[in-house]
């Protein structure tokens, strides 16, 4: 499976726009190893003498609907050729050494939302999929079932099939939609951390990150 342009897993920009699907505005990573993390939020109380009323201790809990959620990434950064598109419609399409982007993606994390051209919202990272958000099967199926076909490629996602009511959806209002391309909407969020390895006599740099999933505030500078 060659993924999209080689590549599995995407660091969006802030200033990346729907219509740019995983060419502009992103930084393509070669990852090795993701691991998904929820962390359910549910205050429990426990039943004070709840275990001599029925023989067995009883806690009671309350479901609030949080959680906290986060991937961890680690892999390797190589030369790329990074494309990125500003305000003004200018374009610039250049290739850097996997030192600079090891940087861009540092000055990034340490950046703020208010920098568009800097900070990262969003995370791609590319699973097979053979049932589409409709409970049917991906036109790259085919019967075949074959997890190597790239035309079944779509951003992992936190998300459930079905609409407003329906499906997997049944009791959820206003649920955000399950991704059914590559160009979907991934995770949003923000890099909690960042850490890389400058060693000598290489070409490729090894790096670890940790994206933190949440809607975050500020989004782009109201100021210009």
């Amino acid at each position: 499976m060659s993924g999209v342009g080689g590549h599995y897993v995407f660091l969006k920009l802030s200033a990346h726009d729907s219509g740019d699907g995983l060419t502009k505005n992103i930084i393509p990573l070669k990852v090795t190893s993701v691991s998904c993390s929820v962390s359910k939020t549910i205050p429990s109380i426990p039943i004070p003498l709840s275990g001599s009323l029925f023989g067995e201790s009883t806690t009671t809990a309350l479901d609030i609907g949080a959680a906290s959620k986060s991937l961890s990434l680690s892999g390797v950064i190589l030369s790329e050729t990074i494309t990125k598109q500003y305000d003004d419609g200018t374009e610039k399409s250049l290739k850097f050494t996997a030192h600079e982007i090891a940087q861009m993606i540092a000055s990034g994390v340490d950046s703020t939302g208010l920098a568009q051209q800097q900070s990262f919202n969003e995370l791609v990272v590319l699973m097979p999929s053979f049932v589409k958000s409709d409970y049917t099967y991906r036109a790259g199926v085919d019967g075949v079932f074959n997890t190597d076909d790239a035309s079944i490629l779509v951003p992992f996602t936190f998300t459930s099939r079905g609409t407003a009511n329906n499906l997997d959806n049944e009791g959820v209002v206003l649920p955000n939609t399950f991704p059914d391309s590559s160009t979907a909407k991934g995770v949003e969020g923000f890099v909690r951390s960042f850490g890389f390895d400058l060693a000598a006599d290489t070409i490729e740099i090894s790096f670890s990150m940790d994206f933190e999933v949440a809607r975050v505030f500020p989004r782009g500078n109201p100021f210009i």
